[in-house]
């Protein structure tokens, strides 16, 4: 049996018009889209990169036609509303704005009062998935200079100027800021939080990730300041208690060591809060301090001290600051500030298979390098909120891949063991009473 094909490719207007006319003639296959398009936006990009601007225009005929009937050659229809010929007009896409034909419709009267909407015209002139878009193509590392060439290329696509991808990548990730801000957690029972600063320029920005009972990762919440900053580590903590993380629940919180972090915790969540120090800074900032040819030995020692109970570590690493301090005092004091924290979790008898993610502050630092990768292309950073702002987009993007941590399947012994630690303090506080 004999068939009928229509070879189409894509050179030039010629071949654009002979699809207009294979739409045309089978347009009762694409009414559907009409509605569609007119009650659900988000149809828009996927018509477009199936058929084109060809598509868009027919289904603006079919939706004029469905206002005023079918065009009738050679007069005008009798109704209240008629033909007027055609104009240009553009439709917004995600990430760049498309020149189109449009009908044009009229009642009689004339005047400014006489122009009828083509409502599937109307239902593309939204322009909030074009910001959306624009951040996420940011995000991957494209800069606004260099955002015209990565647009798809389409036949009278209309120009986008990096001021105009300025502006609504600011408004779009304002709005992932918000969303991250306005977050709750009053059903997430969070066990562990991990609190680590990101640099940008000048500027940095203190995250918080949060971990709850099923080994579940949480973005938790940002605050402009250093680590270094308690007031700003405090606000940080202050803001993620009133969107429901619970002051009284016993947790194990994850730092690098800094002064005013530990101190943030204690002003916010009491004293006698669990917290670890991150191995893997201690490592550095005595490494840092000695000789090259010293680094890997003290490495190793340090390594395997802290697999030991923590009685006997603390031992041996305190014979070990004895032995630095001869030569390097600087090393040795690194070593001792904060020695106790970084056994909290052999002292709290923690099943080894959780240690490698709770001994150091890796799971925050790697949503961090997603962020960094993501505003590697940015040069300058103006001021804080625009770092917050950037910060806020690229880990909601970054948390999207987001595993459970390793180990998870023994969380249920952590939970058990901050329980019970929980109880504890409430038989202190009532012996006290």
């Amino acid at each position: 049996m004999k068939r009928n094909y229509h070879t189409l490719d894509n050179r030039g207007k010629v071949n654009e018009r002979k699809l207009a006319e294979f739409l045309g003639q089978n347009r009762q296959q694409i009414l559907p889209m009409v509605e569609l398009i007119t009650e659900s936006r988000m149809a828009i990009d996927d018509l477009v990169n199936a058929m084109g601007r060809a598509t868009i225009e027919t289904v603006l005929q079919l939706s004029a036609e469905q206002v005023a009937g079918p065009p009738q050659q050679g007069r005008r229809r009798s109704g209240e509303i008629f033909w007027h010929g055609k104009q240009a007009g553009s439709v917004y896409l995600k990430e760049r704005k498309l020149k189109v034909d449009k009908p044009r419709l009229r009642t009689k009267g004339g005047g400014a009062q006489a122009e009828v909407a083509v409502p599937a015209y109307e239902a593309m002139q939204d322009q909030t998935g074009m910001g959306s878009r624009m951040l996420d193509i940011l995000l991957e590392g494209v800069s606004t200079r260099q955002y015209g060439a990565v647009i798809p290329k389409m036949a009278d696509t209309v120009g986008v100027s990096k001021s105009s991808v300025s502006r609504a990548a600011i408004q779009a990730s304002e709005a992932q800021l918000d969303r991250l801000l306005n977050r709750r957690f009053d059903d997430v029972d969070l066990l562990i939080i991990y609190i680590d600063g990101m640099h940008f320029g000048d500027q940095c920005v203190i995250g918080a990730v949060g971990v709850d009972e099923h080994g579940q990762k949480h973005v938790l919440g940002l605050q402009e300041g250093a680590t270094e900053n308690s007031a700003a580590a405090k606000d940080l903590l202050e803001d993620l208690v009133r969107r429901g993380v619970k002051p009284e629940r016993r947790r194990l919180f994850v730092i690098d060591g800094s002064k005013a972090l530990r101190a943030a915790i204690n002003a916010v969540f009491g004293a006698a809060s669990l917290v670890q120090r991150c191995r893997q800074h201690k490592l550095r900032n005595v490494a840092e301090r000695l000789p090259k040819d010293q680094q890997a030995q003290t490495k190793s020692l340090m390594r395997a001290a802290w697999k030991l109970d923590a009685k006997e570590g603390t031992t041996k690493l305190e014979r070990l600051a004895k032995w630095l301090e001869r030569e390097h005092p600087d090393a040795a004091d690194s070593l001792r500030e904060g020695m106790e924290e970084c056994f909290t979790i052999n002292r709290m008898d923690i099943p080894p298979s959780l240690h490698r993610c709770l001994a150091s502050t890796n799971l925050i630092e790697n949503p961090h390098s997603g962020v960094r990768r993501r505003t590697r292309r940015v040069c300058r950073w103006r001021d804080k909120p625009m770092a917050k702002r950037w910060a806020a987009a690229a880990m909601l993007a970054t948390e999207k891949n987001f595993r459970r941590v390793m180990g998870h399947k023994d969380m249920w012994a952590l939970k058990a063991i901050l329980d019970g630690e929980h109880q504890k303090t409430v038989d202190r506080r009532e012996k006290v009473a």
